[in-house]
């Protein structure tokens, strides 16, 4: 979809011709497996690399497009938030030394970014959640400002009629509405693509849906989002949300997200499981130009079935089929992974690659129609049980649970070997990058050194300052390049090599306790003994923020037991001085002299969202 323009589908005349191209496209993929013009052999690797851009107090940076300018080179892409670029590497032959090659080019051509992004005074970061995203980075103005993305947003947006409910659990709990698809924005990924033979195509897809929960297990590493920790891999929960095209509804009907594992094996052929997509999911968007496939074949030449690609860009399954057309013309089949997150190193990327690559290779016959030795549902399961609890995770495997753990270093990692060997690639490569996945396995992934420092860095520092210097670390240790699993679990009081520009963010508290303006001052008075708390913020029925009570105010009213059993709205500071969360230090002290006042709620719009008091400063 990021190589065409296009456009949205408004009348039925419109929507009727891009239907057409679409079926025709299907026909003309039928079309050449039949006649075996699908190329086979030899088998190609490819890999897209999303990463976050931030400024220098490690927050995103919305700069995409003019480090892109910089950059100056086609392999790389927007993505739709403005502080996020993409790098698609050329395919290269599945032999010998390709995964190493491939890690010189990937970390050759990171380089380049680098150094652009240097120039506009910019990091880049490879995480699949970038920890110090907040919810003012997924409004609209943060969307790069490229016609394709609005239009999708728009298409999605009309489909649902409804804003987007958020709601994720884990540790803590994430519960918010949103307006548009920028929460998709958050979600940072290493997308690994594999060629496939077409006359074993469905078997391998049904193999790549079976292994997908313990690979994840392994290479999860997306475990905050918007200060809050949740799954060992959120993104998995947060790309789904995100771009539901369904409406909120009671009705027990059998819709499917458009990001989904699935509800069953694939059957068939690939033209198949682009069917079964057409069947489900409308079309959303067209792009201009597109010609028919059948009669390309019949002039012979070779079709690049854009209405089904473009279609195909709009349906997210975590395995997705693709079609594709290489540089000399040859058309193949490919599986593309995309719930691997982005990060936490270039090396751990690659051999994040390679295991799903060996794995993928190395099936053994035992698992040959593995859609009749295993239900789907436990596949599915094992899928959501690593995103939620990575390395903790428990799968069913051969009729019996298995730790994460052991199932991958007495099973995988060895089919994972004699597949690669078996492909002729070379045992150097093999024993360096599978060792990396062999001692994370041991140790920690990614996910667990995030939860870990976090947790550390919490016992002496505000969420949002602590995300700032996880991410500054993160960005140290990238540098270096050695492996997730020798990183050192940060202490709660690390040194930080860089001057944040402290705001009341920083040393705000987000853990307050409100009353209702209908509620006793009596509960008023136990609540501040009871939890040595000064303010009280003082909340009505919409939420709003309407009042304050401070310890002063309590303390006049124990003097006189009759206005003990007022209501707080009685009794209430009704005259607020408020702060917002991006305001200075230095002016929530100016304005706490002012006033001579020692608390500030935090607000926006009416919403409180923290206070901040003397005691903070």
């Amino acid at each position: 979809m990021g190589e065409l323009k296009v456009i949205k589908l408004n009348s039925k005349k419109d929507k009727a011709k891009y239907i057409h191209h679409l079926l025709r496209d299907i026909e003309a993929l039928e079309i050449m497996i039949q006649d075996n013009q699908i190329e086979k052999n030899p088998i190609r690797i490819g890999v897209e690399q999303e990463f976050c851009l931030v400024n220098s107090e490690y927050n995103p940076n919305k700069n995409a497009l003019d480090v892109l300018e910089e950059i100056s080179d086609n392999h790389f892409t927007t993505e739709i938030g403005s502080y996020n670029l993409e790098l698609n590497l050329d395919p290269i032959e599945l032999k010998g030394n390709c995964f190493s090659d491939l890690h010189k080019e990937l970390k050759s051509k990171l380089g380049l970014a680098k150094k652009a992004a240097e120039k506009h005074n910019t990091k880049i970061i490879l995480t699949g959640i970038l920890p110090t995203l907040a919810l003012k980075y997924v409004k609209l103005k943060y969307m790069t400002p490229i016609q394709r993305y609005s239009v999708i947003n728009d298409a999605i947006k009309e489909s649902r009629k409804q804003d987007f409910d958020i709601h994720i659990k884990g540790v803590d709990e994430l519960n918010l509405k949103h307006s548009s698809v920028m929460l998709e924005g958050c979600n940072t990924s290493f997308q690994m693509h594999l060629q496939i033979n077409p006359d074993s195509f469905v078997d391998s897809y049904n193999w790549a849906q079976a292994i997908s929960g313990p690979i994840l297990s392994a290479c999860a590493n997306s475990p905050l989002l918007f200060g809050k920790e949740l799954w060992k891999e959120t993104r998995i929960a947060l790309f789904t949300q995100s771009v539901d095209t369904r409406a909120n509804s009671f009705m027990l009907n059998e819709k499917q997200s458009r990001v989904s594992f699935g509800n069953n094996w694939a059957t068939g052929s690939i033209t198949d499981i682009f069917k079964d997509n057409i069947s489900r999911f409308r079309s959303l968007v067209s792009s201009e130009y597109i010609l028919d496939s059948v009669e390309m074949l019949n002039r012979r030449e070779t079709p690049k079935l854009k209405a089904l690609n473009l279609h195909n860009g709009t349906v997210y399954p975590w395995n997705r089929p693709c079609y594709g057309v290489s540089d000399e013309g040859k058309p193949h089949l490919r599986i593309e992974n995309r719930y691997i997150p982005s990060g936490p190193t270039i090396k751990d990327e690659i051999a994040n690659l390679m295991f799903w690559v060996g794995v993928m290779l190395g099936k053994p016959k035992k698992y040959d129609n593995i859609h009749e030795k295993m239900n789907f549902k436990d596949v599915k399961s094992n899928f959501f049980n690593a995103a939620r609890y990575g390395m903790a995770a428990q799968f069913y495997w051969n009729g019996k649970y298995q730790p994460s753990k052991d199932l991958i270093l007495d099973e995988f990692l060895p089919l994972a070997y004699r597949g690669l060997y078996d492909a002729g690639i070379s045992p150097n490569d093999v024993e360096y990058y599978l060792t990396i996945i062999e001692n994370r396995v041991k140790t920690s992934n990614g996910s667990q050194w995030i939860i870990d420092s976090y947790r550390n860095l919490l016992k002496r520092k505000k969420p949002f300052e602590a995300a700032q210097t996880l991410v500054s670390k993160m960005y140290s240790k990238q540098e270096s390049d050695f492996p997730v699993s020798s990183w050192q679990i940060l202490d709660n009081n690390p040194t930080i090599s860089f001057d944040a520009n402290l705001k009341v963010k920083h040393k705000m508290t987000t853990n307050i306790f409100s009353v209702d303006e209908n509620d006793s001052v009596e509960l008023v008075i136990n609540i501040m003994k009871w939890k040595n708390i000064h303010h009280m913020p003082v909340i009505n029925s919409n939420k709003d923020l309407i009042g304050l009570i401070s310890w002063t105010d309590v303390e006049k009213i124990l003097d006189d037991p009759n206005r003990v059993n007022y209501s707080v709205d009685e009794v209430m500071k009704k005259e607020l001085h408020t702060i917002t969360q991006y305001k200075s230090l230095e002016e929530a002290k100016n304005k706490m002299k002012q006033h001579n006042i020692h608390c500030l709620p935090v607000v926006y719009k009416k919403q409180l969202l923290g206070i901040i008091t003397s005691r903070d400063l």
